[in-house]
């Protein structure tokens, strides 16, 4: 008699893995999949109706994430034993796992062929709780399968040791912002061993009042609506007063699916009571201008009425502040100054030059005249808008140079702030790009290994008993799998000896026309669908090695069919004694905010994944002919341009990459 099968629910945001799991353990001939949800808040659905014995269950998802789940699930259906199946690797993550009743923990990066007999050994009580799954090692491996694996293992162990021992908190969570991972930075960020963030929900750490603003914030970077998050927040240390300053960010598939969101957090404490001790500073001054009684400062508004009076004013000029706030300042002077506008003009040289300082007759209330010293400040509020003019008027025995060598120093100290401002967003940018980077990249290895080395073993052991739609699906996932690691490696590789100095340049006298049928020849071959036009007229030549400069016309080419729109045009022409290969279809183009940083490392012109290399490989591999690279926003057929020297202008003339 044939044993009952084990009914099992299976849980994912992406299809493409439900759809593997599932052909896996309905050939394995000991489960039975009765429902498939995509979210936290499908699984307690499913579960609750089918009381199911076992439910596989992601992690990261949006909604409700698998962790929040599990502890409903163990409530609605209490025999039902929770398998949890995820991509993170954190040992800490496997702990909370089973804190909160989960009988065991898989990880995806196994091989997935060893599923089914590994929630056989769940489902029987002799597996370990929770279990991290070990990829079973081939009976025969090959050097390349030897090589795979330790380049794999290095890259990963890489990227670990980048996260923990960065100087900069980050933490990777689930798409509702549950920690999975966190370094050691952020755990000081906090206050709190990093250890005991994970499981926890990065809501948790703010205060109450704060926590829907933080994850109101989380939200907008998990729904797209914010590619990168930028808030603040306190934190919840005891006495401790603590500010940390976050960003978050989704880290995407190479279908623009949320996989998890990455934060960056530092401590902001010490910087946000330095900005409260100024602020208190420039409160004191303010008392301090309206308690001197040797200078006159006020305020004039941008058409030059008086807005403010101190006590030195009233004492030099005679006036009260009710008599004369509101009053044009242009009553100061004597009649033949006004008539001349002699006034209005300072106020022009002082926004023109940004101060205005001279010498000259003063009129005050009661007629009398004074010979004045006076210095105008054209004053701008923070985001650069004229609000007004400062003015400061002394007699001239008064000591002049004290006060002119304050506004010296005070002006040198906000070009200095302002320098250092801008360093500190440089190097936050240059951070935020490597972490993103290194997220990006041991994701983009870890998904279509995984996804070869499943589909690849099942093809093989069991292709018999697949259907056509089964075939047809493993197929697909391979090539697309295969040709998203060849261009990962490739992209990689060259972007390292580029940074390393070590391409070198193989000079020969090349055909344009051949480069760039070469280049469109295998981009057909690749994608047969892909609309291209080649516009490369004969008799074009150039110095240069033909394999380095169809890579970057590849990248440029595969660019385009990627993020724009057919048809994709190639085209090659003489402008100058230069010859211009054009790259051109008919999408939107990149937009102005990002077109400054296109060429370099790890920038990215849309959300849409990928390394942010391409580009910086293009431009480098030009630069390497003597050429460069450049973007062309046209006029509405948007053109990425490759400019290298004609071999009309010297044979012998050498490139900067030849040894």
């Amino acid at each position: 008699m044939r044993p009952a099968l084990c009914s099992i629910v299976v849980v994912d945001d992406a299809a493409d893995v439900r759809g593997l799991v599932r052909a896996h353990l309905r050939l394995s001939g000991r489960f039975e999949v009765v429902g498939e949800g995509r979210n936290g808040l499908e699984a307690v659905a499913l579960c609750a109706e089918h009381q199911p014995e076992m439910v596989l269950l992601d992690i990261s998802m949006p909604e409700m994430d698998g962790l929040e789940a599990l502890s409903r699930i163990r409530q609605v259906a209490p025999n039902t034993s929770v398998v949890m199946y995820t991509g993170f690797d954190e040992s800490g993550l496997a702990d909370r796992a089973r804190e909160l009743g989960a009988t065991a923990f898989i990880e995806k990066s196994a091989a997935i062929t060893g599923l089914a007999d590994q929630l056989a050994e769940v489902q029987a009580g002799t597996a370990p709780a929770p279990a991290r799954a070990v990829p079973p090692a081939p009976a025969d491996p090959s050097p390349a399968d030897e090589l795979d694996s330790t380049v794999l293992g290095e890259h990963l162990e890489r990227f670990r040791e980048v996260f923990e021992e960065a100087a900069i908190g980050m933490a990777t969570m689930t798409l509702t912002g549950r920690v999975v991972r966190a370094n050691k930075a952020l755990g000081g960020a906090v206050g709190l061993p990093s250890e005991s963030l994970i499981g926890r929900s990065y809501v948790d750490l703010a205060p109450d009042a704060e926590r829907g603003a933080v994850a109101e914030a989380l939200h907008r970077a998990q729904d797209g609506t914010g590619e990168v998050v930028r808030f603040e927040h306190g934190v919840l240390t005891g006495t401790d007063q603590r500010r940390v300053l976050a960003t978050a960010a989704p880290v995407r598939d190479a279908r623009s699916r949320p996989l998890y969101l990455f934060l960056q957090g530092q401590d902001v404490s010490a910087q946000r009571q330095a900005e409260e001790e100024l602020r208190q500073s420039e409160q004191r001054f303010k008392l301090l201008v309206e308690a001197v009684q040797d200078y006159a400062i006020f305020m004039l508004d941008p058409d030059g009425m008086v807005a403010s009076w101190n006590r030195g004013a009233q004492r030099i000029k005679g006036y009260t502040s009710e008599e004369i706030i509101g009053q044009h300042f242009r009553i100061f002077y004597p009649q033949e100054q006004r008539d001349i506008r002699h006034p209005e003009n300072e106020l022009a040289l002082a926004k023109l030059r940004g101060v205005y300082e001279e010498e000259g007759w003063r009129i005050r209330k009661d007629g009398t005249r004074f010979w004045a010293s006076v210095v105008i400040t054209a004053v701008y509020d923070p985001d650069g808008h004229h609000v007004g003019f400062a003015k400061v008027t002394r007699n001239i025995d008064e000591r002049r140079k004290m006060l002119v060598d304050a506004q010296s120093n005070a002006q040198a100290l906000a070009s200095a702030n302002t320098d250092l401002e801008a360093a500190n967003t440089r190097l936050a940018r240059e951070a935020a790009d490597q972490a993103q980077f290194l997220a990006v990249t041991a994701h983009e290895l870890r998904s279509p290994i995984g996804v070869l080395a499943g589909a690849a073993q099942l093809l093989v052991q069991r292709l018999d008993e697949l259907t056509d739609e089964d075939r047809d699906e493993l197929a697909a996932s391979i090539a697309g799998s295969a040709e998203r690691l060849q261009r990962l490696l490739r992209d990689l590789l060259t972007a390292a000896r580029l940074e390393a100095g070590a391409v070198r340049i193989d000079p020969q006298e090349l055909q344009v026309a051949e480069v760039l049928n070469r280049s469109v020849n295998a981009v057909r071959a690749a994608h047969p669908e892909a609309e291209i036009n080649l516009d490369a007229p004969p008799g074009l030549r150039i110095r240069g090695e033909i394999d380095r400069l169809t890579q970057a016309v590849d990248n440029l080419i595969a660019n385009a069919l990627r993020h724009g729109a057919a048809p994709v045009t190639v085209s090659a022409s003489e402008v100058d004694g230069q010859i211009e290969i054009r790259i051109s279809d008919t999408g939107p183009g990149v937009s102005t905010a990002v077109q400054e940083r296109l060429f370099e490392r790890f920038a990215s012109g849309t959300p849409r994944g990928g390394t942010g290399l391409g580009l910086f490989i293009v431009r480098e591999l030009a630069r390497a002919h003597g050429g460069d690279a450049r973007y062309d926003p046209g006029g509405g057929h948007p053109s990425f341009v490759i400019v290298l020297p004609s071999a009309r202008r010297g044979a012998d003339a050498e490139l900067p990459g030849m040894p």
